[in-house]
């Protein structure tokens, strides 16, 4: 009996070590804070290498208009949703779905759900990794200013023989696993609030100075024109699509991060104010970053592209064509660097947090552990660029980097999308409307009604869609 009670003791004093952070500690300062931190979390690579080229494909200024309505009736409600079911909680995404979902149909089954969320996330971070370590190598190399004089074919080679470099990959994905799992193990206030405050900032001074940049030596007419000019013939049925696509990654909304970091809110905190305020903040970046790539592309005189060919071919070729642009081009990589570590650290949180409630482990041990863990993976993803690279189809689509796009395929074709169904219909149709509309606090009956019915009708059949059409897109 007395070597029993050690071992509670023990058990007891390990699981309060995980939260040394107690109280009003383990929340945000301030419901600033938390949209700082879920809209640093939620500008993602797409925003920078994807919108701008799917934009001016897909009918400029009527694409946008298509894009903001999806965002403020398919991601606002959904993104509400998720912060609340976090702050009901205050729990990692598995607790959270198996406590709420204990009195409704399927029980603790939902726990399944929290587990896809957190699973998926984490492998998402594990080659999120390995594609910040390129960002910040690329920023390295224009700080020395490797692409001054290059020639198109120069900065292609550059960037083949890179990829094709395992060691010096696995040096620079190393790095920033480190740092995001470093970030991470400082806990809420001195790690994940503090790198809100001062990065999310950070990154919007960088995109503002760029803007700047371009009006003066840039196209930014030209880009301003091509980037909203409407083009209403170009709209179809896969044009909405694309734009579902484009909003559900945007705002993160298959990864957990705003139930997680929900979980931090105080009570007092007005969730509808700070999700629309997180949408909004999201359309501007990705159009003030979508103007900016296009008057650097047409003021360098490059054709546009998207995906790794914009960011390290296209762009460092331009700017090299514009003055002073061996300096810009460092920020605009110290923005992507920016952007990489505050997605990095909100991937890898609920992994700790869920590892911590698991096993009772402090932050510190759980945050080195889930980094470890996400670095060895992320080297299979470095592998499959060169010596472990194979090709195979998916619905017909051939893939060609093994294993990485596995993994990619997985994860952002099947398991976010499928995840973040079950949190709307969860939260829709089986939680008490009563604790819903208790939890959330919207002023008007009027507007909850809107935010319930969206939530129930629209984002449900948003997302199957999504679910099923992803692989084409």
């Amino acid at each position: 009996m007395a070597a029993q009670s050690r071992r509670n003791v023990k058990v007891a004093s390990v699981r309060a070590l995980h939260w040394h952070e107690t109280g009003e500690r383990r929340r945000w300062s301030d419901t600033l804070t938390f949209v700082l931190a879920v809209a640093g979390a939620s500008i993602g690579f797409k925003t920078i290498w994807q919108l701008p080229y799917i934009v001016s494909n897909n009918g400029g200024g009527a694409f946008i208009l298509i894009y903001l309505l999806l965002a403020f009736t398919v991601g606002a409600p959904l993104l509400m949703a998720q912060a609340m079911l976090g702050r009901r909680a205050h729990a990692s995404p598995v607790k959270a779905m198996s406590e709420l979902g204990a009195g409704v149909l399927g029980r603790r089954h939902w726990a399944i759900v929290g587990g896809l969320v957190v699973f998926g996330g984490f492998v998402v971070f594990s080659y999120l990794s390995v594609i910040a370590g390129w960002m910040i190598a690329y920023f390295v190399r224009a700080l020395f200013g490797l692409f001054a004089g290059l020639t198109a074919d120069g900065v292609n080679s550059l960037f083949a023989a890179f990829v094709k470099d395992p060691e010096k990959q696995v040096f620079w994905h190393s790095l920033f696993a480190a740092a995001a799992a470093v970030t991470t193990a400082a806990g809420i206030r001195h790690g994940l609030e503090l790198t809100a405050r001062w990065l999310v900032p950070t990154l919007y001074v960088l995109l503002l100075v760029l803007a700047a940049y371009v009006l003066q030596v840039g196209a930014l007419a030209d880009a301003v024109a091509y980037f909203f000019t409407p083009d209403f013939a170009k709209l179809t049925p896969s044009t909405w699509l694309i734009a579902l696509a484009q909003v559900f990654f945007s705002l993160s909304l298959g990864t957990g991060v705003t139930l997680m970091y929900g979980a931090y809110l105080k009570a007092d905190a007005s969730i509808p104010r700070a999700a629309l305020t997180i949408v909004g903040l999201d359309v501007l970046t990705g159009v003030i970053a979508g103007v900016v790539v296009f008057a650097v592309l047409f003021g360098g005189g490059i054709a546009p592209t998207s995906g790794p060919a914009l960011v390290f071919q296209a762009l460092p070729l331009a700017f090299d064509h514009l003055p002073l642009g061996r300096w810009f081009v460092c920020l605009f990589f110290a923005l992507l660097v920016v952007i990489a570590l505050l997605m990095g650290i909100s991937l890898l949180e609920p992994v700790v947090v869920w590892l911590g409630e698991r096993f009772g482990w402090p932050r510190m041990q759980a945050a080195l552990v889930s980094g470890v863990a996400a670095w060895a993976l992320g080297l299979v993803s470095i592998f499959s660029f060169n010596y472990a690279a194979f090709s195979f189809k998916f619905f017909g689509i051939e893939k060609n980097l093994g294993v990485f796009d596995i993994l990619q395929t997985a994860t952002a074709e099947i398991v976010l999308p499928l995840a973040a169904f079950c949190i709307a219909v969860f939260a829709g149709w089986l939680l008490s409307v009563e604790k819903a509309h208790a939890e959330l606090g919207f002023r008007s009956p009027c507007a909850f009604d809107a935010w319930l019915w969206l939530l129930r009708i629209a984002v449900p059949p948003a997302l199957v869609l999504l679910l099923v059409t992803l692989y084409r897109l």
